[in-house]
């Protein structure tokens, strides 16, 4: 590409999910309310978790951490499109673009690291019960946080600086609803090897460390649980781990989907209708896979809401 083809790129222009005009009234209204019920019930976990003295555990601890990513994963990409649906408007400016896949990467990378550190409590609570409490006290359980974030933060900055020294040229088009990392990159005109050597070296890293490492921690419990004499025994441990795999399971599942839909089809819109699963129905569906089953989760909730009707009555009443 000559030098002189090449342009200073002040937007971009987000496809979405369909062209069809019909269409956009219902992908937004679907959007709105998936985006509503994301925020609402992640938020009401949080709030549980943090107002119950009873969840004050390393298990809640980590799963408020979790749902709070998920509020902010899915407030990333999910306004931006439906200001673009409403509007009909599909741009997004330069610095927008760069600053959303900066976050997305960012919250994508928290999810698989808090998925990866709940997986170690929950070895760490059957393989060594006597122990739980002495191995994840409050200093550790913030240490495994704060070092998550760290470490997503300095990889988040690095794939963004991988972008920011790319050039684009005519081709402002991304075919997805949002700026995607790997979108970036294929969209740009200049030379790409580096900033693909870095992103698959630090999906290979991140995301192959946490399988990893969740598998291990895995096959210690299911190893502990088949060592188990009593039959309630094995229930109990089995059930304070199903939450959490399902979660792993959902999660992994359809991100490898996205990729493979991707790769077979080789259509970057087949890939942005996949995305929407890990992107929006999993952090949409981990509240309620969590507290469905629950009764220390819904316990809490229950509390929480008469604490506020309580509050509301004396606000009536004054």
């Amino acid at each position: 590409m000559e030098p002189g083809n090449i342009t200073r790129v002040s937007e971009f222009l987000l496809l979405g999910l369909a062209e069809e005009p019909e269409l956009q009234p219902l992908i937004f209204g679907l959007f709105l309310s998936m985006y509503l019920i994301t925020v609402f019930g992640n938020l009401l976990i949080v709030l549980a978790v943090s107002s119950d003295p009873h969840l004050h555990t390393p298990m809640y601890y980590f799963f408020s951490n979790l749902s709070f990513v998920d509020i902010c994963f899915t407030s990333n990409t999910i306004p931006k499109m439906l200001v673009n649906i409403q509007t009909q408007s599909k741009a997004i400016t330069y610095e927008g673009c760069i600053t959303q896949m900066y976050f997305f990467t960012l919250f994508a990378e928290l999810d698989v690291c808090l998925l990866t550190v709940m997986a170690y409590d929950r070895f760490v609570a059957i393989c060594h019960p006597l122990h739980y409490m002495v191995i994840m006290h409050p200093r550790l359980c913030g240490l495994l946080v704060l070092v998550s974030w760290i470490m997503c933060v300095l990889i988040s900055l690095l794939h963004s600086l991988m972008v920011l020294r790319l050039s684009f040229c005519t081709d402002l088009e991304i075919p997805h609803f949002f700026c995607e990392l790997n979108q970036m990159i294929q969209l740009a005109c200049s030379d790409t090897f580096l900033s693909n050597v870095v992103m698959y070296f630090a999906a290979v890293l991140n995301a192959g460390g946490s399988l990893v490492g969740i598998f291990y921690s895995y096959f210690k419990i299911l190893s502990s649980i088949c060592a188990m004499s009593s039959s309630q025994g094995k229930y109990k441990a089995f059930s304070t781990c199903a939450s959490h795999l399902l979660v792993v399971s959902l999660f992994y599942l359809t991100s490898l989907g996205v990729y493979l839909s991707s790769a077979v089809t080789h259509s970057s819109q087949s890939s942005a209708e996949a995305s929407v699963m890990y992107t929006v129905v999993t952090p949409m569906l981990n509240p309620f896979i969590y507290s469905l089953r629950n009764k220390d989760i819904k316990g809490a909730l229950k509390r929480l809401v008469r604490r506020s009707s309580l509050c509301i009555g004396l606000e009536d009443f004054q």
